[in-house]
């Protein structure tokens, strides 16, 4: 294997305690509205009709100030391994962990929005070195998106999906992987079938939880499951997505709120979490606290709230509607995400799929919901496509 590029340079996270003493004293004067006029509702959905409710944000704040441990997170950053290069005028933040089995296969693992490095946390090592001796291992390099987290923040337009796409083929090919597989969901999907798509020659395969068919496609000859997904997915984007159309259109107008309060980025980000997730109340039914809050504080103490939220502005609808996916292809659609596409649709775009899956639980964050299975379908899945890969190139 080639010698990682010596402009690959290690790094480490430390904030300093004045910005976590600054974060306390924000939450502590925090001033927050009356309670939602839903209050009463029992629990479930629809207490959340009008945005996070009051006590439960009274609650998350309670314990972010009082309770939550950010130094425990950042060493687990630094344990891991945190690196970073500059590509194309813009330095890129990446976790790099490589396995001790010789047999690895390189592993490209990319978040997406209210995401960040933070969702693959739990699952690196297992990805890494797992427990089952008869299970794929991975050198695992998760990056974080330009804007987000420790990577620079794009000063000028331009850094979209696909140059974001094409930067993580210079990323990998620095750390001495020419070829690689490469799993996303959310935009980190939409990046995912980009790679796949522009980069053949790079990317052995990919393994996605998010599926985006070509445009005009019927519903004629879907199941009654694959028409209600077309449904759901269609009322998600009428009903419940006004904070995409805001970050699309208006990033910098929402982005002072989230740079400025941590309570505003809180509840903007917990909205998703509550909502995205398969849960039938709270997001803390099936994701703890402290990972919510390792995000969220990723977000504040880096002030990526704007920056990150650029990523619509740059590649909302971007997807080349003509771009095709010869590569193998594993994809699951988890039964409660916010976007479910049919078999049929994606394999308009998607022509090698070699696994197809639809577990009975999970949503839009599965390393985080469901992260033991999620390890387990990812293995599977790229199993998979290097079993096809090995095939084609026999």
């Amino acid at each position: 294997m080639p010698r990682p590029s010596s402009d690959v340079q290690a790094c480490e996270a430390h904030a300093s305690d004045a910005d976590l003493d600054d974060l306390r004293a924000r939450l502590a004067a925090a001033r927050l509205p009356e309670a939602e006029t839903v209050r009463r509702a029992a629990p479930g959905p629809r207490r959340w009709e009008q945005g996070v409710p009051l006590a439960d944000l009274a609650d998350v704040v309670n314990y972010w100030r009082t309770g939550y441990d950010w130094r425990s997170f950042e060493a687990r950053l630094n344990q891991t391994g945190q690196f970073r290069t500059v590509i194309d005028g813009l330095g890129i933040h990446f976790l790099h962990r490589r396995s001790a089995r010789a047999d690895a296969t390189p592993l490209l693992l990319t978040h997406g929005w209210p995401g960040s490095i933070a969702e693959f946390i739990d699952v690196v090592d297992e990805l890494a070195d797992p427990k089952d001796a008869g299970a794929p291992a991975f050198h695992v390099v998760v990056p974080s998106l330009p804007g987000f987290g420790y990577s620079d923040k794009p000063a000028t337009t331009g850094w979209g999906t696909e140059k974001i796409a094409a930067a993580w083929v210079e990323l990998m090919g620095r750390l001495g992987y020419a070829r690689f597989a490469a799993h996303g969901g959310d935009w980190g999907g939409n990046i995912t079938t980009v790679l796949g798509g522009r980069f053949p020659a790079h990317v052995l395969g990919i393994h996605t939880t998010f599926a985006e068919a070509p445009p005009g496609l019927t519903t004629d000859g879907l199941t009654a499951v694959e028409r209600e997904w077309t449904e759901e997915t269609r009322h998600f984007w009428r009903h419940r997505a006004a904070y995409a159309k805001q970050q699309a259109t208006r990033p910098q107008t929402i982005g002072y709120s989230l740079v400025d309060s941590p309570v505003g980025l809180l509840a903007w980000i917990l909205d998703k979490f509550a909502d995205w997730s398969d849960t039938e109340d709270s997001p803390f039914e099936t994701i703890s606290m402290d990972r919510v809050l390792d995000d969220v504080t990723l977000y504040w103490l880096t002030r990526t709230g704007a920056s990150a939220a650029r990523i619509y502005y740059e590649s909302h609808n971007s997807l080349d509607p003509e771009l095709r996916v010869d590569v193998p292809s594993a994809i699951t659609m988890y039964p409660r995400d916010i976007e479910k596409c049919p078999r049929p649709w994606a394999q308009e775009r998607y022509r090698r799929i070699v696994r197809w899956n639809a577990p009975d639980a999970g949503g839009h964050f599965p390393s985080l919901e469901v992260p033991e299975y999620f390890v387990g379908d990812l293995q599977e899945g790229l199993g998979a496509v290097l079993a096809a890969t090995a095939i084609t190139n026999v």
